[in-house]
């Protein structure tokens, strides 16, 4: 159930429509990334890079450009000063978005979730190796090294299926679930704001009440 503005994990993970992926004609060029969508001259990797700094970083202001700062990964601890060390990383990576239902968004709802930066749950700035390691791959096989970052990054990857309508397949469901109970009991996640681009997420209920979930709008 809702609490203030927390969710039970549990329950967003009931939201979650579990069906078949749609793994058919994906192509990293139909997300297109690193754009500046706000118009404030600094695309989402240099938007992030700022963001996530612990310190305040130098940044060219004619390019919008991060030339230094200081990082601390949460995939793995690795702490780094200089950007180039980092991957900004789509949580739930773009084909497993693909294969999750955005083979049905159009291309520039895919540029609104490739860029997003209205949540900072979508996207994050880690370890470049990490990161490359993880690939596409959803919790089914691949969690961060870091251990106790573990049940952050469950409650991160629930949210953002839920906020963008995402599904889940079994192997992908069974697992978070197994994990929740086994290491993350009592989990609660923030709630999330609206999915922009018309984009409707599965709404959270209560398990003693009837569970109502929303498509992606028509494209």
């Amino acid at each position: 159930m809702q609490a203030g503005n927390t969710f039970d994990a549990i329950d967003v993970v009931r939201a979650i429509a579990v069906q078949n992926e749609y793994p058919n004609g994906y192509d990293r060029d139909l997300f297109p990334h690193w754009k500046d969508i706000d118009g404030d001259r600094c695309d989402s990797r240099q938007q992030v890079l700022k963001r996530d700094s612990i310190s305040l970083p130098q940044v060219d202001p004619y390019k919008c450009k991060v030339i230094e700062g200081d990082w601390v990964s949460p995939y793995d601890g690795g702490q780094w000063t200089d950007p180039l060390d980092l991957d900004i990383d789509h949580v739930v990576a773009l084909k497993e978005t693909w294969d999750s239902g955005a083979w049905n968004w159009t291309t520039a709802q895919r540029q609104l979730y490739a860029n997003d930066t209205s949540d900072s749950r979508t996207l994050l700035a880690v370890t470049d190796n990490v990161n490359q390691s993880k690939g596409d791959r959803d919790p089914s096989n691949w969690l961060p090294p870091l251990e106790s970052y573990l049940c952050t990054y469950l409650g991160d990857w629930i949210s953002i299926k839920a906020r963008w309508g995402l599904s889940m397949d079994q192997s992908e469901a069974g697992r978070v679930r197994n994990l929740l109970a086994a290491s993350c009991a009592g989990l609660r996640v923030a709630a999330w704001p609206v999915a922009p681009g018309g984009i409707m997420g599965f709404s959270v209920t209560t398990p003693t009440t009837s569970t109502t979930t929303t498509t992606v709008a028509p494209t």
